[in-house]
């Protein structure tokens, strides 16, 4: 999105405050040139620098025309110099092969607690009995999740076996072995309940089509008006989880809604645009289903990706074939999509206790 104020009329530079990264702004104290940038972003006075700041975020960089950081640039100084080019090629690895900005944050994330722990002694040269003995201190001392050592075994064994080529390494590791949960679902109550006592038509369309097409954050979020093909009622849903795209059936009934959406917001690229352009914020959707869920006194412990499980099991409890489900969710493996047989009422209301024979 071009900028449209003229940032000649700012100095712009980055630091800290209050122990986070934002981006200060310096301009003679004029009126429009203070509302003008409030306007284009969610700007505070700081007594301490005297300056205006704003939260250093990729969309304000972008609107400001700064650099992107990479992935993991922060932590290259709190990391020991043996290892700092492990760090890199780990890094230049996982661009080269195309990961996710998210997946490259996580992997370089859980290396960069490993190298912590190693200090000066070189990863590259470490022995596999090493190896263990630190899963064994994040299980024990470090009490760590399951799902937390996972993500972290994952970012070791990419390391180890993708980065520099230690073939079947962590054939010697054992893995955590992960809790057996369902997944959580909101009843259909419950859902009219949130939908009807969310007033903001923003919101209300985000909640509704993530739920009526079974969409993760991600691709809510990452959601392009050129996406939606109201002739054919398809939408393309496009670089998904793996790289893969799909397309999912538009509800008729949110048509009227969308228009009038589009009529008051008129989205220039994104669906669901930020106040500053570019596409609205994860966090922001998360926030957005926490206070549905407040406003509507459900008190289960449940994030949006609930709203996609509660896709998931209505379509099987209305007789959707698993198959199209594994299709419409972009599974790659129909095991992920059985799990919602577990929690379907599809079949349970039809079987009688034994004791209802005697």
């Amino acid at each position: 999105m071009k900028n449209d104020f003229n940032l000649n009329n700012y100095k712009i530079s980055l630091g800290t405050h209050r122990d986070k990264d934002v981006i200060f702004f310096e301009f003679p104290n004029i009126l429009s040139l203070r509302n003008q940038l409030r306007m284009k972003l969610k700007v505070q006075w700081s007594q301490s620098n005297k300056k205006w700041y704003a939260l250093d975020m990729p969309q304000y960089r972008r609107l400001l025309d700064l650099p992107l950081e990479a992935a993991g640039e922060k932590l290259m100084d709190k990391i020991h110099p043996v290892n700092v080019q492990a760090f890199l090629t780990m890094r230049e690895e996982l661009i080269l092969r195309g990961y996710s900005p998210n997946t490259q944050k996580v992997y370089l994330s859980e290396f960069f607690q490993f190298l912590s722990i190693l200090k000066h002694h070189s990863a590259q040269n470490l022995p596999v009995e090493k190896i263990r003995s630190y899963l064994v201190y994040c299980s024990e001392r470090l009490k760590l999740k399951e799902a937390t050592l996972h993500s972290r075994v994952n970012a070791l064994k990419f390391y180890y076996e993708q980065v520099i080529h230690i073939e079947n390494l962590f054939s010697a590791v054992p893995r955590p072995k992960k809790p057996s949960q369902l997944p959580k679902v909101l009843s259909k109550t419950d859902l009219k309940k949130m939908f009807e006592l969310t007033e903001n038509p923003k919101h209300l369309l985000i909640l509704k089509l993530v739920y009526g097409m079974g969409l993760r954050v991600s691709e809510i979020v990452g959601l392009k008006v050129k996406d939606i093909d109201g002739k054919r009622m398809k939408v393309h849903i496009q670089y998904a989880k793996g790289k893969k795209d799909r397309y999912v059936p538009l509800p008729h009934s949110i048509i009227d809604e969308l228009r009038a959406y589009y009529r008051a917001y008129n989205p220039k690229e994104y669906l669901f645009e930020g106040q500053t352009g570019g596409q609205y914020t994860i966090r922001s959707v998360q926030q957005v289903f926490k206070n549905a869920m407040l406003k509507a006194k459900i008190n289960k412990k449940i994030g949006i990706h609930g709203l996609r499980h509660s896709y998931a099991t209505h379509l099987l409890e209305a007789g959707t074939d698993t198959l199209f489900i594994k299709e419409l969710l972009g599974h790659r493996d129909i095991k992920t999509t059985m799990i919602y047989t577990h929690v379907a009422d599809r079949h349970v209301d039809k079987i009688s206790s034994p004791l209802d024979s005697l």
